[in-house]
């Protein structure tokens, strides 16, 4: 049986733990220091211990939960990626993008999706298994040492990588936790933000839980038929009942929403899905994040082109809906959500 990950625990279940070693209580105050501020990736670089206690722990605790199998920068330095492989032959990827002020990493909470969107390369993947807490926590202290070693720090995190968070809620939430300790990571909740397709009774109880972190919905879509076939949970949750949670986190956190709109020619960058959009955001607190499709192998659609982009852009803003137009980042290294692990699992091609 392998040891427990040392990032599944909060402060509190290790004050325990360390507590049963006879050990003085400030110890546990000392090794989450040394895990989430110095950065410490094993026992032994915990130099501020006693050699017992990193014996102790180098004995009852995993700290290394994935190794790098693969891993990309694209052409501009600005944007990395990387293919984590964990014990059982499975692969989770993270990205890490700079921009001017700003160092965010993108990191995943599932292996794989239930999720099934048409046009994203987790979704068609399958869904593998959940990440532990720690599994998602030990992949911003990945990126987070590796800004260290450049004198840098991680600004921004979005949980929009492979998986659906809602569908690995608890985890997701302990992970934001750990993060957000301010004993620890000290991580800002307002800096964080959480990415769902919309499934809209997670939607309500994380709303009735008034946290500080940004919600987005993956939206691309604005009429139920269309949702329908490139999303399948809006057969379950359609866009009556997901507007209807997004309006009661709006009216419960006093938070404004973002909604994600995957931008792709000639199917969702009409006139006619920009007006339908329109209507169902009036009046609501909330911005649009439009990006051209990053494209799949599993998936025909190619991104919108800048004019069609614009035009979308603008037919919002005439409704009042502030909207922004994002530079897709990393495309020469694939780094749209599941694109290099479904990558990594093609057969080589026949020389």
């Amino acid at each position: 049986m392998s040891l427990p990950l040392i990032y599944d625990q909060t402060l509190a279940e290790l004050e325990a733990r360390i507590a049963a070693w006879a050990q003085p209580a400030y110890r546990a105050r000392q090794v989450w220091h040394a895990l989430y501020r110095r950065l410490a990736a094993t026992p032994a670089e915990m130099t501020t211990l006693p050699h017992s206690l990193r014996q102790s722990l180098d004995q009852s605790f995993h700290f290394e939960p994935f190794v790098v199998r693969a891993q990309a920068a694209s052409r501009d330095k600005g944007t990395e990626k990387v293919l984590l492989g964990l014990e059982e032959s499975l692969a989770i990827e993270a990205v890490l993008m700079r921009y001017d002020r700003r160092r965010t990493a993108c990191i995943s909470t599932q292996a794989g999706c239930a999720m099934g969107c048409v046009f994203c390369a987790t979704g068609q993947m399958g869904f593998q298994r959940h990440l532990s807490a720690g599994e998602i926590v030990a992949q911003v202290m990945h990126f987070a040492r590796r800004l260290a070693e450049e004198g840098d720090r991680l600004t921004n995190l979005v949980i929009m990588g492979m998986g659906e968070p809602f569908h690995n809620y608890e985890a997701t939430l302990r992970a934001i936790d750990i993060l957000t300790d301010p004993e620890g990571f000290q991580f800002g909740a307002r800096r964080i933000t959480l990415s769902t397709v919309g499934i809209a009774p997670m939607i309500e109880r994380f709303a009735r839980e008034q946290r500080q972190v940004n919600l987005a919905i993956s939206l691309h879509a604005a009429t139920d038929e269309l949702r329908s076939r490139l999303l399948p949970v809006n057969r379950r949750y359609p866009l009556a009942e997901l507007m209807g949670a997004c309006r009661y986190y709006i009216e419960q956190t006093g938070r404004r929403l973002s909604f994600e709109w995957a931008l792709i020619e000639g199917v969702n960058d009409t006139q006619e899905q920009a007006a339908a959009l329109a209507e169902w955001l009036h009046g609501m607190l909330c911005h649009v994040n439009l990006i051209p499709l990053n494209p799949t192998r599993g998936y025909a659609g190619e991104a919108t082109s800048r004019d069609r982009a614009s035009d979308f852009a603008r037919r919002l803003e005439e409704r009042g809906i502030p909207t922004t137009i994002r530079l897709r980042r990393g495309i020469d290294i694939q780094a749209g959500c599941g694109q290099l692990a479904t990558q990594a699992r093609q057969p080589a091609a026949p020389k």
